[in-house]
C-alpha cells in the first residue's frame, strides 16, 4: 500500500482525441488513456510524472500544457508527430476511435536510475502496454520496479491496434501477472473473453496473481474481487451523459488514489464511479479535482441518509 502523498508514475501513450459529430466542427482534446490516468491522479493531489511520447507540433504543445497545468511532470521521448485519434459520438454520447498512433519508447528513456524520485507505484495500460516495438520497453521497465512499487494495469482494449486475438489476450495476460491491482471494462473483456462472463474472468486473472480485480459495467456500476476472497460492488452514479471519453481512466485514478490511502475496497470503488460520472457529465476526458470529488461524495452521502429518513 503506497501513501497518498508517493509520487506515482505513469507508463503510455498521449493521443490527440478529434471528437467528430454530424453537424459540428471537430474539436482536439488532449487525450489517451496513460495520459489521462496521470491527468486524473494529479487532479486528485498526487504526484505524478507520465513517461510518454510527444512531437514537435501543435498537438504535443497541446497536451504537454494541458498535463503540466494539472502538475503533471511530463517525460517524453520525441517523436515525428503526436499520435492521434477521430473519435466518433453517437447519439448517446458513446465513443468510437480510429488511430494514427505508433508506440516506439526507447528503452533508455525509462531507465530507473534517470528518475530524481523512486515511485511508490507505477502504472500501466492501453497501447504503450502492448504495441510493439515500445511495449517491450515498458515491461522491462515494469519488471525492473516490480517489489520496489505497486504496480496497476488497465488493458484498454482498443480492437483495431490489438491485431489477432490469441496473441492480444496473451500479451494482456502477461501484463495482469505483473500487476497488483488490475482494472477492465466489460466492453474489454467480452472482446479478449466472447461469451465469458465477467466476474468469471475477474477470478480468473486474479489466480494470475494481482490483489484486486476491478470490472466497470458502464451504466451498471463495478464490481472488484479481491485475492482475499472480497467481493464488492458500487451502482454507477444517475448523470445525464455529455460523452463517454476519459471515463474509465477517471474511475482508475480515482481507484489509485483512494486505495493509497489505505480506504477499503468499498471505499475505493464508490469514490472510483462517483469520478467516471463527473468525467461522462461533461464534454472531454476531464477528470474531477479533489474539490469536485468530494463535494459529489458528499452530496451523496446526503441524497441517501434524506431518502433513508423518509
Amino acid at each position: 500500500m503506497t501513501s497518498p502523498a508517493s509520487h506515482v508514475l505513469v507508463i503510455g501513450e498521449c493521443v490527440a482525441d478529434i471528437i467528430r459529430t454530424d453537424g459540428a466542427p471537430d474539436r482536439v482534446h488532449p487525450g489517451g488513456s496513460p495520459a489521462n490516468v496521470a491527468y486524473g491522479l494529479a487532479r486528485l493531489g498526487r504526484r505524478a510524472t507520465l513517461l510518454t511520447e510527444l512531437g514537435p507540433d501543435a498537438n504535443g504543445r497541446l497536451i504537454r500544457a494541458h498535463l503540466e497545468s494539472a502538475g503533471v511532470r511530463v517525460r517524453a521521448a520525441e517523436v515525428e508527430r503526436t499520435p492521434t485519434a477521430v473519435v466518433r459520438l453517437d447519439g448517446q454520447g458513446r465513443a468510437e476511435y480510429a488511430f494514427d498512433i505508433g508506440w516506439t519508447l526507447p528503452s533508455a528513456a525509462g531507465e530507473p536510475d534517470g528518475f530524481a524520485e523512486e515511485p511508490a507505484a507505477v502504472h500501466l495500460g492501453s497501447i504503450g502496454a502492448v504495441t510493439e516495438p515500445g511495449a517491450a520497453a515498458v515491461l522491462a521497465l515494469v519488471e525492473r520496479w516490480r517489489g520496489r512499487a505497486e504496480i496497476s494495469y488497465d488493458p484498454n482494449v482498443r480492437p483495431a491496434l490489438m491485431g489477432e486475438r490469441t496473441e492480444a489476450v496473451r500479451r494482456v495476460e502477461r501484463c495482469v501477472a505483473l500487476s497488483d491491482l488490475v482494472k477492465a471494462s466489460d466492453e474489454d473483456l467480452a472482446w479478449l473473453y466472447p461469451g465469458e462472463r465477467p466476474d468469471a474472468v475477474a477470478e480468473r486473472w486474479l489466480a494470475l496473481g494481482p490483489a484486486v480485480v476491478a470490472v466497470t459495467l458502464g451504466a451498471g456500476g463495478a464490481f472488484a474481487r479481491s485475492a482475499a476472497g472480497e467481493r464488492v460492488g458500487a451502482a454507477a452514479v444517475p448523470v445525464t451523459v455529455a460523452d463517454t471519453v476519459g471515463a474509465g481512466d477517471s474511475f482508475m485514478a480515482a481507484l489509485l488514489h483512494t486505495r493509497a490511502t489505505g480506504a477499503d475496497l468499498t471505499t475505493c470503488l464508490s469514490h472510483a464511479v462517483t469520478a467516471a460520472a463527473l468525467t461522462v457529465s461533461r464534454p472531454g476526458a476531464n477528470p474531477p479535482s479533489a474539490a469536485e470529488l468530494e463535494a459529489a461524495l458528499t452530496d451523496g452521502r446526503e441524497s441517501y441518509s434524506d431518502a433513508g429518513a423518509g
